[in-house]
């Protein structure tokens, strides 16, 4: 299920990279195709913003494992009680880490859709 996950997320950045590509290539005005890279570069650009708002917000899960973790060390409740939280925080890790592959994959894309629109904009 985890690598549905990646590769959907690959899967739609791509088709996004794809129809950006296409429409960009399909403008045959230049002003047309200038006004449509920059309107992608501002859509790009609030999603980069969420990503990296998502990296803090990962920075803070990433805070309260490692706070669980010495709680959990120091309560010793017992050998099934440990077991539990142990599991909780180290699935809440596992979804932490897939969550920041995603962020990654998606500014990989975003990354691509910009040089495509600079390039856009740029050649005549």
């Amino acid at each position: 299920m985890r690598f549905l996950g990646f590769a959907y997320r690959f899967l739609s950045n791509f088709v996004f990279l794809v129809v950006v590509y296409y429409s960009l290539n399909f403008m045959d005005k230049y002003p047309q195709r200038a006004t449509l890279a920059i309107l992608v570069l501002i859509h790009s650009l609030m999603r980069a913003v969420s990503s990296f708002h998502s990296f803090f917000f990962f920075r803070r899960i990433e805070r309260l494992e490692a706070e669980s973790r010495r709680l959990t060390a120091m309560v010793g409740d017992g050998p099934a009680a440990t077991g539990a939280r142990k599991q909780l925080v180290n699935d809440v890790a596992a979804l932490r880490r897939d969550g920041e592959m995603k962020v990654y994959i998606d500014l990989l894309f975003l990354v691509l859709v910009v040089l495509l629109c600079i390039s856009k904009i740029m050649t005549d």
